[in-house]
Formats: C-alpha cells, structure tokens, sequence
C-alpha cells in the first residue's frame, strides 16, 4: 500500500491542518488589523476544505469533495472579498479597542482550548485504530476550541465586522464537528447551511454599512443611543 493510500497517513495528515486551524483562530484573537483578519479567515477555511477533501479521499466520499469546493468558493474566495470591500469602503482598518486586551486575550483563547480538549475527551476512543471510518474524530476538541474562541470573540469586538469574522470563524467550528464525526451532514442541508450563511453574511455586510453611514462609526456600543 502507497504511503497516500495509508489511513495513518490521512489522521496525520488532518491533524496537521486542524492544529494550525487552531493556531490561526488564535491568531485571530490577538490580530486587529480588519484585513488580516479577513485573511486569516480565508486561510482557516481553506485548510477546512483540506481536511474535508482528505476525509472525502479516504472514504469515497463524493459529496463531501462537492463540500470542500464550496467551502473555498464561499468561504475562501466570495466571502473575504466581499468583506475587504467592506473595509474599504467603511474606512476601518482596525479593531481600536475591544473589551479585554490582546495579552488577556489570548491566555483566554487558550483556557478555551483547553476546555475543548477536556469536553472532546470522553469522545474520543483511540483504542479503536485508524481506519478511514475514524478519520477526523480526533479533531472535535479543535471544533470546540473553534466555536469557544469564536463566540469570545464575538463578545470581546466592539467594531460589528470584526464581529461577523468572529460569526464566521464561529461557524468554521460547527463545519469542522459535521465533517469529522459525521461526515457531513445530508448535501440538501448542507448546501441550505451555505446559501444560509451567504444570506446572512449580506445582510450583516449591508448592517455595518448602514451603522456607519448613521453614527460614522462601526463601533456596536453606539446602538444604545436608539434606546427610546
């Protein structure tokens, strides 16, 4: 059997991608520029669709390869464009002042990993082997660690496109858990799940246009001033 052929080979191959997943929402958290963030973003899912393609490879899985090409379509190429348009068009380049500092942030960012492993633990059965049935399942506890440090993220940004990359890397999370322990979930769902975030991403895009349109600022905490 050729090494590529080789289940081991494929659990090394995932568990490479999804440690440097992990590093880069890390990374995330500790960056303010809006772009690079964006970016970061992108190279996140493009490692995503790595994985799920690897688990497509392994298990003959046509549907999960039509995943991982709409994961780089929307997620990889659409999305961040359309956000960096958004930057500039808002005149925003960085996250000024979120809630908790950068230092602070980050030793949350790794408490939460830490507590991914900790709930990803009672899931995972090693003394099952590596088959191509089992590929992926050791990577749960970066799926937690994805959906965790992305909801802090959300409560931690003032500015509402840092929250929406925050919503997105929240979403990564959830789409690294389908892929690995189900492999996917029905192509129907899977493509409602897509169109959903599409939807969702516009209208958020349209929202942070408008807020700075109104109050010449993107910062969130200015909405209390609609309160009657």
């Amino acid at each position: 059997m050729h090494f590529y052929q080789d289940p081991q080979f494929g659990e090394r191959m995932i568990t490479l991608m999804a440690a440097l997943v992990l590093v880069l929402q890390i990374a995330m958290v500790a960056q303010r520029w809006l772009v690079t963030n964006i970016r970061v973003f992108a190279a996140q899912s493009f490692l995503l669709a790595g994985i799920a393609t690897t688990i497509a490879y392994f298990n003959n899985a046509p549907h999960i390869y039509f995943v991982a090409v709409l994961t780089i379509v929307v997620k990889v190429i659409f999305l961040p464009v359309l956000m960096e348009r958004l930057v500039v068009k808002i005149e925003l380049r960085q996250e000024i002042k979120p809630l908790i500092n950068v230092p602070l942030s980050v030793l949350i960012s790794g408490a939460l990993t830490i507590l991914g492993y900790v709930v990803a633990e009672s899931f995972y059965h090693p003394e099952a082997g590596t088959t191509p049935a089992t590929l992926g399942h050791n990577t749960l506890a970066v799926a937690i660690a994805l959906f965790l440090i992305g909801f802090f993220m959300m409560l931690n940004r003032r500015k509402a496109l840092t929250q929406v990359i925050a919503l997105l890397s929240l979403e990564n999370g959830l789409f690294l858990a389908a892929i690995s322990l189900t492999y996917g979930m029905p192509l129907v769902v899977e493509l409602g799940v897509f169109f959903d975030l599409l939807v969702a991403s516009m209208v958020l895009g349209i929202l942070v246009y408008r807020i700075r349109e109104t109050f010449d600022s993107v910062d969130v905490s200015k909405l209390r001033r609609l309160r009657g």
